[in-house]
């Protein structure tokens, strides 16, 4: 367990899944609207993922031996690509004889097992964890949350694009591709609504012209954990993060943050 992580801490991973724009310019991410019934961020825009579970540790243990990665590492990764397959119906991370009938039927089989280590023997497809790049670790331990979660966020790179992605009918409502800057510009439109990690999180991202990019600097800027805290320094309450962890913006006033 790590210094920041407590005994109610929830692990947690989510993905951050690039393409590139078919009229050029900056490239899309893989967003999903999370159903209002959902308990954490119900209504709110955020990146494909979810809490690691103990069949994702299972899988990391069995295949750790010659990967690189620590248990907990791989175990989080495992999810960000079991999550991705089941909440989008994209096959990332994995490497084999892919396709979209496979994936989809991946997918289906995935829904009745819930587990990946099933999914990887039935179509003979290995874990690529080269595909996965971890980018950021938010946990907000400091804040009134019915839930907390440590989550790890994670970048891939999807190339073209040219796959169909449909929703899970169960924990979201509506998967969309925008530009990082394209869906901040939505949420000051109101059109989507964003928890403070995840705007966070798409103001970095609008800071890159490619996947490459993003890949560059989330290899020169190790993973710190990011754990908002309030300062009231100046009077006015506000929510900070760290400042050099690679985010332009670090602060944002405590009365306006959407939370989870």
């Amino acid at each position: 367990m790590s210094e920041t992580q407590t005994a109610e801490a929830i692990p947690a991973a989510t993905i951050v899944i690039f393409r590139k724009a078919a009229g050029g310019g900056a490239p899309e991410l893989l967003m999903t609207v999370r159903s209002r019934n959902m308990a954490f961020a119900g209504g709110m825009a955020v990146f494909p993922g979810g809490r690691v579970d103990q069949a994702d540790f299972d899988l990391a243990q069995a295949v750790s031996a010659g990967n690189g990665l620590a248990i907990d590492e791989a175990a989080h990764q495992i999810a960000a690509i079991r999550e991705t397959l089941e909440e989008t119906g994209l096959a990332l991370g994995l490497s084999g004889d892919l396709s979209g009938e496979k994936a989809a039927a991946a997918r289906t089989m995935l829904e009745q097992d819930g587990a990946l280590a099933g999914i990887l023997k039935a179509f003979d497809w290995t874990l690529d964890f080269d595909q996965i790049v971890p980018f950021a670790r938010w946990y907000p331990k400091n804040e009134n949350l019915s839930r907390v979660y440590d989550t790890r966020f994670y970048l891939a790179d999807l190339g073209t694009g040219a796959v169909d992605v449909s929703i899970d009918n169960s924990e979201n409502t509506r998967l969309f591709w925008v530009s990082a800057q394209g869906a901040l510009d939505a949420a000051e439109r109101g059109e989507i609504k964003l928890i403070f990690p995840t705007r966070r999180n798409l103001e970095r991202l609008a800071l890159f012209d490619s996947f490459a990019a993003a890949r560059a600097q989330a290899e020169d800027i190790p993973v710190k954990t990011i754990i908002p805290k309030v300062d009231t320094s100046t009077g006015t309450p506000m929510l900070t993060i760290l400042e050099n962890a690679g985010y332009p913006v670090t602060s944002e006033l405590l009365e306006s943050v959407a939370r989870g």
